[in-house]
């Protein structure tokens, strides 16, 4: 079994409030990976682009 598989697995023993908080802490930690990356700067420079063009931004939903 993968780490992937064992982790998925352990997660679907969680209650709903024990979720939330791996899915926060995930968030936060895929964030912390994309600040200032060069992949980050290139989203951030589409986005403006798109903005000035007349798109409308896609929200992000909590």
């Amino acid at each position: 079994m993968s780490t992937v598989q064992e982790i998925e697995s352990a997660i679907r023993n969680l209650s709903l409030e024990e979720m939330r908080q791996v899915h926060d802490w995930l968030e936060n930690a895929l964030e912390d990976q994309l600040a200032f990356t060069d992949e980050f700067k290139a989203r951030i420079g589409q986005s403006e682009k798109e903005m000035a063009a007349g798109k409308r931004p896609r929200v992000r939903k909590p």
